[in-house]
């Protein structure tokens, strides 16, 4: 790395001793901690560079409330197939993160675990530079492994600095565009809408009615079924709630028209992953053929991943799960770039109260936020959980993403063996998606 001569030493000098007098302190720290840092380096007093090494001049110099460094990453397997993160600090402050691949914990677990190496030692608050630091020096970049390893690393820092600074996450993303958060409930059948109506939904999500896997091109009865199913539950629901209905990905293209085409007359509130999501020219010519929203990204990693759907205008809701997709902070950068394309932002979340709280600090903080999955509001886990009143969650003021959770009641919920379900098709025992 070339740094700058002598006389532009001088003048970083001379700018730095202007800042002082003009504004004290906090303007001078409030610049080096923007400053990217690198391995811990030996102090030069007369080095005005040390900030950007990050040796003892950068902890001089830092803002909100001093020096702090990452002291240690702690992963806990937590029920029904969770993983959590703790990041603990020197300042006794500790971010919480969720950092799963839903099926291969272990293998998530080494991934967090290999990180720890570069992050020990460092100033947490720098978080975009961390994230640049963690995704690019790994060189083969992206895959749900280390993108997932990085999302919940990327949550517990953004954590520990709304904790730093004593204020939510959102504040520090440009202060929130709305006083509460639309979430949606998962329901299969009438009972359970019902079921969810009472808890206070007001939109939910299903999957197609049906009794066994689809096949590559299906017959009447199967369509028909789930058009009556998903017919069913508009019924209990009325007209004036929403339902999404989700094809995970498991329907080939030539079904997948049948059945839209079947749903359109119940106007679902979306269509999630009609096909499998590696093939975006599939998805989008699915969806230049119907009027319904076609929506996608739970399996789509950083906005590389979600350039090309959205320039083949594959689908007009993004579901980024800021477990895997890279955290808040490239979670941010999507829904900037849909936002371009009149997309909106649903985010992935069949996992933790985490990865809820991370969720509701994001749509707390973009104007194109849709609704919010969940499956947790936190009974059992949080020492304040979520309520949902007339369909939406209000936004939590505590510091960092809000939430603390309760370590007493997840004693009895730590460890598991979640595997991934694997399904045979009935008729001739071939393998198909679940």
């Amino acid at each position: 790395m070339k740094f700058p001569g002598p006389i532009a030493r001088h003048r970083r000098s001379f700018l730095f001793s202007m800042l002082g007098a003009a504004g004290g302190a906090g303007a001078l720290g409030a610049i080096a901690a923007q400053e990217p840092y690198t391995k811990d380096q030996p102090d030069d007093p007369n080095d005005s560079q040390g900030a950007l090494r990050g040796g003892r001049h950068a902890e001089a110099i830092v803002g909100s409330g001093g020096p702090m460094r990452i002291t240690r990453l702690e992963t806990i397997l937590v029920k029904p197939r969770w993983l959590f993160l703790k990041v603990h600090t020197d300042a006794g402050i500790v971010g919480l993160g969720e950092p799963i691949v839903e099926g291969r914990a272990e293998t998530c677990i080494a991934a967090v675990k290999e990180l720890e190496d570069y992050l020990v030692g460092k100033d947490p608050r720098p978080v975009a530079h961390h994230w640049q630091a963690m995704y690019r020096h790994a060189f083969y970049r992206g895959g749900p492994v280390l993108t997932s390893a990085i999302s919940g690393i990327d949550m517990a820092l953004w954590d520990i600095k709304g904790k730093a600074l004593g204020v939510p996450v959102y504040e520090l993303l440009g202060g929130p565009t709305r006083s509460r958060v639309r979430v949606y409930a998962h329901a299969r059948s009438p009972e359970a809408i019902r079921r969810r109506k009472e808890e206070g939904f007001t939109a939910f999500k299903t999957g197609p009615s049906k009794d066994r896997p689809a096949r590559i091109v299906e017959n009447p009865a199967f369509v028909r079924k789930v058009a009556d199913g998903f017919a069913a539950l508009r019924e209990v629901v009325g007209d004036d709630a929403d339902i999404g209905i989700d094809f995970h990905g498991a329907i080939s293209p030539q079904t997948a028209k049948l059945l839209i085409k079947a749903l359109e007359p119940y106007q679902p509130m979306f269509i999630e992953e009609p096909v499998a999501c590696q093939n975006v020219d599939a998805m989008a010519e699915i969806a230049r053929g119907t009027h319904l929203p076609i929506a996608t990204g739970e399996r789509i990693f950083t906005k590389w991943g979600f350039r090309e759907i959205l320039e083949k205008g594959a689908a007009t809701i993004l579901q980024p799960d800021l477990c895997h997709a890279g955290g808040i902070t490239e979670t941010r950068l999507i829904a900037g770039m849909a936002e371009a394309y009149y997309a909106a932002i649903a985010p992935h979340n069949p996992l933790g109260p985490i990865s809820l709280a991370a969720g509701l600090q994001l749509a707390a903080s973009i104007p194109n936020f849709l609704c919010q999955e969940q499956v947790n509001l936190g009974d059992g886990y949080l020492k304040t959980p979520f309520r949902v009143v007339d369909g939406y969650v209000d936004l939590p003021r505590g510091p960092g993403l809000g939430i603390e959770l309760d370590e007493d009641a997840m004693a009895d919920k730590l460890g598991h063996e979640w595997t991934n379900p694997e399904t045979y098709d009935v008729f001739d025992g071939s393998v198909v998606d679940w």
